[in-house]
């Protein structure tokens, strides 16, 4: 019998977490650095006055530099909410958000072998990540420190997102020339790298269109890719299509991704997908999982001692999707449509290497500017990031520097075409013509 005068561990001893001292051993995760760039423009209009023309090329905030959320699908929302009622729902959401995701946005075919219980809603995107890292390391090779292989120029909350859970992040390789993309040949090597340091890789993520580069990787590519990373020894792969409705070509199908692979490897993919960029419901904090049963499982056992998830968030998705998403999309999908076209016209008349895919950005190679620029009283600049502030306090324009994301793209900086078209020539416009003062 167990003394009730003595503590009592939760768990029997064989299932107790061994000591490690790992957290003691960390590098301090850095806030990001995408909030500081807006101080440049502070700057700028204390100077120039408080009614000077700013552009901001730094955000990607649908919400918040484009129509946003249609209003009727709000209250469409709301009107589902008064309906549903105000009390705790499943940990994996509910099974209406469920349902209409599997069949009016998704449209899972009998031969993906996915339906609606492969479905996790998600409070945003980046819980979503978070939950999908916890699982990675919990089924796939069961160890603390083991890696994730990102790309070479990886968005920011890629790199210290998983390390806060355990995961050691690592740049996959990849050529500048190239726009630092995933190659069969890079993913094997860094497989063969990883066991010869003595530790496994508990994913691989693929995402298209890519932030910060905005490369779009096609189809048939991704797929190529996650088979070689599959027979590699990757556990997991996560897809990040969080863009894909905003492209020229479309929406991804993800049957054509769930086809290609035996039943058996499909419980070894991931997807994640929400409204943030698409319908632009950055404070929504809309997102779900798509996964294997087992991973849903996990996420789910784990969410209901975490974060239960909200059901107006779901109820938006549940408005955008049970018509005709491409339609409730539409103000933000023609919209960029017309950035993209004139940062593509603009840029082809530039001296400058660019990556120009879909997504809401545009990633522009500033070698020459940061090797020969120099600021009106000669001072020279160091990289991208020093760059960038000079254009923020004297021109009034942001972007995001490449150094940022990594030493790769150090002269590199990411210009967001999330703007209503007139803005974007204007701000591109200002870009250049701040960038060719410097020289």
């Amino acid at each position: 019998m167990t003394n009730p005068d003595n503590p009592l561990y939760v768990v029997e001893s064989q299932y107790r977490i061994p000591v490690n001292d790992y957290p003691a051993r960390m590098t301090p995760i850095p806030p990001s650095r995408m909030f500081e760039i807006k101080k440049a423009l502070d700057g700028y209009l204390a100077k120039a006055g408080k009614g000077a023309e700013v552009f901001d090329a730094s955000q990607g905030d649908g919400g918040a530099s484009l129509p946003g959320t249609p209003a009727d699908i709000l209250r469409r929302a709301a009107e589902l909410q008064i309906e549903h009622g105000t009390g705790y729902d499943q940990p994996f959401g509910t099974a209406q958000f469920r349902k209409v995701t599997a069949e009016r946005y998704w449209k899972f075919t009998e031969a993906s072998g996915f339906g609606p219980e492969n479905i996790v809603f998600t409070q945003g995107g980046r819980d979503g990540l978070n939950k999908a890292y916890q699982a990675m390391v919990a089924l796939g090779h069961k160890r603390a420190g083991d890696l994730l292989v990102v790309s070479r120029v990886p968005w920011i909350s890629y790199s210290w997102g998983p390390y806060s859970l355990g995961l050691n992040v690592l740049l996959a390789p990849g050529r500048e020339n190239e726009g630092w993309r995933y190659t069969p040949d890079g993913i094997r090597e860094t497989a063969k790298f990883a066991e010869a340091g003595g530790r496994k890789i508990a994913g691989l993520v693929i995402t298209s269109p890519d932030n910060p580069t905005g490369r779009t990787t096609p189809l048939e590519e991704q797929i190529e890719l996650a088979q070689v990373a599959l027979e590699s020894g990757v556990a997991y792969v996560l897809f990040d299509w969080i863009y894909h409705w905003v492209t020229d070509g479309g929406p991804t199908d993800i049957n054509t991704v769930l086809e290609a692979f035996t039943p058996e490897q499909r419980e070894r993919l991931i997807f994640l997908d929400g409204l943030t960029k698409s319908l632009g419901a950055s404070n929504i904090r809309s997102a779900h999982i798509v996964a294997g049963k087992e991973v849903v499982k996990n996420i789910v056992g784990t969410a209901s001692h975490g974060v239960v998830p909200s059901y107006y968030a779901q109820a938006v998705a549940i408005a955008a999707y049970e018509d005709d998403f491409g339609k409730a999309a539409a103000p933000i999908i023609d919209t960029i449509k017309q950035s993209r076209q004139i940062m593509r016209d603009v840029l082809a008349t530039k001296d400058v290497r660019n990556i120009m895919g879909d997504g809401y950005y545009a990633f522009i190679d500033l070698t020459k500017y940061v090797q020969n620029g120099k600021t009106p009283d000669g001072k020279p600049f160091t990289d991208s990031a020093d760059l960038g502030a000079y254009l923020g306090a004297e021109f009034g324009v942001t972007v995001v520097p490449g150094v940022y994301f990594s030493d790769a793209g150090a002269n590199w900086a990411r210009f967001s075409y999330a703007l209503p078209p007139e803005k974007t020539a204007k701000a591109i416009a200002r870009f250049f013509e701040a960038l060719d003062s410097t020289l």
